[in-house]
């Protein structure tokens, strides 16, 4: 596993120092999570940071009644800023974490915390550069949630899908989509169905494909 974590770390994450590097391959482990599994509860308490070397994890906050929203997702190179927290203040998640896509990531113990960000300049810019991203993310989150129109909410969700996966073919349900915006699935399939009247996208069995110049 040693060779594992030093191959994720230099090709995911290169910016990190030398003896940054050495550290962690020397005190974390790799751990391979298939997909549409629940790596982070609300309410659990967090043993370990993540740092996502492949795959993808999605970060939903719950409801009292058990509904989910999407906040966003976690991609290759990314971690979770709101487990940083958690583990900085041993505090209880307020998130769910699950994973959309067979996913490694470099788990960090908690121990470790507090001595990277004071000995490692390169990790404590890594930590701050997370925070700053995941809040400009939520304050998009919180501008189409509150600004905008579920029409339009749809449509940067699905941009931003098709721009992070790099790809012009997006295999998700409607019901997938309307769990991620909050919404029902005859809503989202409605509102798909104008999308492909307007030549946006083409609907396919369980895939949207985003038509390019549109």
């Amino acid at each position: 596993m040693t060779e594992n974590i030093s191959y994720y770390l230099d090709s995911v994450f290169p910016d990190f120092e030398p003896e940054l590097k050495q550290r962690l391959t020397r005190d974390c482990i790799l751990k391979k999570i298939p997909a549409g599994e629940i790596i982070m509860r609300t309410g659990q308490f967090i043993k370990h940071t993540l740092l996502i070397g492949n795959g993808r994890v999605k970060l939903y906050r719950q409801g009292e009644d058990g509904e989910e929203a999407f906040i966003y997702d976690l991609e290759p190179g990314s971690a979770c800023a709101l487990s940083m927290i958690c583990n900085t203040k041993q505090e209880a998640s307020e998130i769910m974490a699950k994973t959309v896509e067979d996913t490694v990531a470099i788990m960090i113990p908690i121990q470790l915390m507090d001595e990277l960000m004071q000995k490692y300049k390169t990790w404590y810019y890594f930590v701050i550069a997370n925070y700053r991203a995941r809040f400009e993310e939520l304050l998009v989150v919180f501008d189409n949630v509150v600004f905008k129109g579920m029409d339009e909410r749809l449509e940067f969700y699905l941009k931003n899908q098709f721009d992070s996966r790099k790809t012009n073919i997006l295999t998700i349900t409607h019901q997938e989509i309307g769990n991620d915006l909050n919404t029902s699935r005859e809503v989202v399939s409605r509102l798909l169905k104008k999308m492909e009247q307007d030549k946006k996208i083409r609907l396919l069995r369980n895939s949207i494909q985003w038509l390019s110049g549109k």
